[in-house]
């Protein structure tokens, strides 16, 4: 009867440690960060939508832009924790949340910069410029 009595413990090794790819993994990550902005938690959605999170095993890397975006997340990590692990039935997943400050310096581009990009990512974009005699610099 002393046996009955007392509350039954889980052992932590039969927790489900099922496998889950980076994709599966992101649709959690996007349906948790929606299911926040439903109730109205807007920033922590944001934080959690500034970036893809990586995944290497099972610990899923979040890079954000300064310190205090990371005390917010942090302060929010259990619920998401709790929602991935269930979700993708694997418990021993951990996320690491990386600061990188470093700001891309930004400038302008003009018009033969955008042209050469272009014709990077699609060398017809000459052939349509030649056969149209079109001007870069209209």
């Amino acid at each position: 009867m002393e046996a009955n009595s007392k509350s039954y413990v889980k052992p932590s090794s039969v927790m489900p440690t099922e496998d889950f790819t980076e994709t599966e993994m992101l649709v959690q990550w996007n349906k948790y960060a929606e299911r926040l902005g439903q109730k109205g938690l807007r920033i922590m959605e944001s934080l959690l939508l500034i970036n893809d999170p990586t995944l290497n095993g099972t610990v899923i890397t979040l890079e954000l832009p300064n310190e205090g975006s990371k005390l917010d997340f942090e302060s929010q990590l259990n619920g998401l924790l709790g929602h991935l692990k269930g979700h993708l039935h694997n418990h021993d997943i951990t996320i690491e949340v990386v600061v990188n400050e470093s700001i891309e310096t930004k400038r302008s581009f003009n018009d033969q910069d955008r042209y050469n990009r272009l014709l990077e990512i699609n060398p017809n974009i000459e052939l349509l410029r030649s056969t149209f005699g079109l001007d870069i610099n209209a």
